[in-house]
C-alpha cells in the first residue's frame, strides 16, 4: 500500500533538524479517493512498522520516504536523497488546518 504526501504542519519554536519540527503530513492514498492527515510518530510506524510505502511526487518523479533517527533517538521521516540538495519533503507546503 502506499501514499503520496502532499503537505506538511511544522510544529513551532526553534528546532536543530528540520524534520524534527514536522507535526503532521498530509496524504493521498493509491489508487482511492483516501486522503488524510497523520502525526510524524505515526507516519514513522506505518513505514517502518507496517511496511507500507510513502512517496513525495516532483513533477513527474516519485520520491521515496524513508525513516530516520537522530542520535538523540528521535525518529522521523524524510525522503531518499535525490537529484536536489534539498529534501523534498521539506518542500512541500503547509496542509490546511
Amino acid at each position: 500500500m502506499a501514499i503520496r504526501i502532499t503537505c506538511i504542519n511544522k510544529a513551532g519554536g526553534y528546532h536543530e533538524e528540520p524534520h524534527e519540527a514536522i507535526s503532521h503530513l498530509g496524504w493521498v492514498m493509491d489508487g482511492s479517493a483516501e486522503k488524510g492527515r497523520s502525526t510524524r510518530l505515526q507516519m514513522y510506524d506505518w513505514l517502518s512498522v507496517r511496511g507500507n510505502s510513502a512517496y513525495v511526487q516532483v513533477g513527474t518523479v516519485k520520491v521515496d520516504v524513508i525513516t530516520a533517527v537522530t542520535s538523540r533517538g528521535t525518529k522521523y521521516v524524510k525522503t531518499r536523497p535525490d537529484f536536489t540538495p534539498k529534501d523534498n519533503l521539506l518542500k512541500l507546503p503547509e496542509c490546511p488546518t
